[in-house]
């Protein structure tokens, strides 16, 4: 990766840090080399801070690091992206970007990473765990279950009862996709191919 540090007098690029996992773009710094490489070998955002005229670790101060997944050029090769887990509010506002946005992850990927954790570690009094080990059939035909009866309570007018059969549906629906190997990310990648044909 060479990066193109000569466009600009000061000799620093700009650096758009995006969360890994939400994509939300959470602030925008500076960077010259030696904070490009102190990002890639301390695997924490590192800026050049122009009104402290030094390297600045993100998070230095509060603990709220950004922990480095990985970085990308634009296609000039002087702008850089970079993909980030933050801990903590970036902002020193305390909000999750510098923009004033909440930053929480999206709850159906917290839900998939519990389940994950489940099947990864189970213990006796998961449930999750409990239909992991009766295997995929077992929890085929659980998904199978809800699915009877939520269209059983689409059929009534008690929106509660179907609300509650539809979430079921879905959680067993996440538990059969890990248990085959997916995730729902999978689905709506096809569901994305599909809507551009």
């Amino acid at each position: 990766m060479t990066i193109n540090f000569n466009k600009y007098t000061d000799g620093l690029v700009p650096a758009i840090v995006q969360d890994a996992n939400t994509r939300k773009v959470l602030m925008l710094g500076f960077m010259n080399q030696a904070a490009v490489e102190t990002t890639q070998n301390l695997k924490k955002v590192t800026f050049y801070s122009r009104s402290k005229n030094r390297l600045w670790t993100k998070g230095e101060e509060s603990g709220h690091y950004l922990n480095f997944i990985s970085m990308q050029l634009d296609c000039d090769q002087d702008t850089i992206l970079i993909q980030a887990v933050p801990l903590g509010p970036v902002c020193h506002e305390g909000t999750g970007t510098c923009w004033g946005e909440s930053n929480e992850p999206n709850f159906l990927d917290t839900l998939e990473k519990v389940i994950n954790d489940r099947k990864s570690a189970p213990s006796e009094s998961s449930y999750v765990a409990s239909l992991f080990a009766k295997g995929v059939n077992k929890i085929a035909q659980k998904v199978g279950e809800e699915a009877v009866e939520m269209v059983i309570e689409a059929k009534d007018d008690n929106k509660e009862l179907f609300l509650n059969e539809s979430a079921d549906l879905l959680f067993h629906y996440l538990i059969l996709l890990q248990a085959k190997g997916y995730t729902l990310k999978d689905v709506v990648e096809i569901l994305a191919q599909r809507h551009k044909k």
